[in-house]
C-alpha cells in the first residue's frame, strides 16, 4: 500500500513549478501503478498552450474557473468545479485560468516526476524521475 500527503509532498522534489502552473506528483511511474496522479494548481491569468503527443491524460476541476480550447476545432469549454476533460487524442488545446484553479490530473503512460512542457506542449516519454519518498 502507498500512503502520502499532499501537504508533506508539496514541500518535496514531487513539487514542480513552471510558468504558469505547479503540479505535486502524489503518483509516479516508479510506483508500478501504470498511471500517474498529480494535484495541479494553474495560476489566475496563465493561458498554457499544451499537446501531450507521448501521453494521454484526464483532468479534473477542483477549484476555480477557466476554459480549455480544442485546436482541432475551436471550441471553448468551461472548466469549473466538478468539471473532467479528457484528452484521448492528444488533442492540442490551449487551457485558461481566469481564476486559480486547482486541478486532479491522471497520466498514462505515467510521468517520471521531473517533467516540464518542451517548446511544443509536450512532456518527454522519458525525463529524470524523482528519486525515494
Amino acid at each position: 500500500m502507498i500512503v502520502r500527503n499532499l501537504k508533506e509532498a508539496e514541500q518535496s522534489e514531487r513539487k514542480i513549478v513552471s510558468e504558469g502552473w505547479d503540479s505535486t506528483r502524489l503518483l509516479l511511474k516508479g510506483d508500478n501503478m501504470g498511471f500517474s496522479f498529480h494535484i495541479t494548481t494553474i495560476f489566475e491569468g496563465a493561458e498554457l498552450h499544451l499537446h501531450y503527443k507521448n501521453h494521454l491524460e484526464s483532468v479534473y476541476c477542483i477549484s476555480g474557473e477557466g476554459s480549455v480550447e480544442d485546436l482541432a476545432d475551436g471550441t471553448v469549454h468551461p472548466i469549473e468545479p466538478g468539471v473532467i476533460y479528457i484528452l484521448d487524442k492528444h488533442d492540442k488545446h490551449i487551457l485558461r485560468a481566469t481564476k486559480e484553479m486547482k486541478m486532479a490530473c491522471v497520466f498514462n503512460p505515467p510521468l517520471h516526476g521531473k517533467e516540464v512542457h518542451d517548446e511544443t506542449g509536450a512532456y518527454a516519454l522519458e525525463a529524470e524521475p524523482v528519486s525515494g519518498d
